[in-house]
């Protein structure tokens, strides 16, 4: 199964998949991560009821940049190896 959720998601995988060991990598960082992912997907959902609840359409863009960043976050954080994790921390 997660074979097979990589291969959908490596267009979002090959920008943090390095192959490169990353030294400063810690199993809590792969933790806060998909904590903060589904935080950004929670805000997400929470932009658009505040969009709805105005009737703007920009209300919708922070919408958008909120769910991606949060879809990006989880995918990293549950299919990415510690590579990706580390480098999207940006811990060397």
């Amino acid at each position: 199964m997660k074979s097979s959720l990589t291969k959908l998601c490596w267009p979002v995988l090959k920008f943090f998949e390095t192959g490169i060991e990353w030294a400063n990598y810690k199993k809590s960082h792969r933790v806060e991560l998909n904590v903060l992912g589904s935080l950004f997907i929670i805000l997400s959902f929470g932009a658009a009821w505040a969009a709805l609840a105005s009737g703007g359409l920009g209300g919708f863009i922070p919408v958008v940049v909120f769910f991606g960043l949060g879809v990006v976050a989880v995918i990293v954080g549950t299919l990415g190896s510690s590579c990706a994790v580390s480098k999207i921390w940006g811990t060397k």
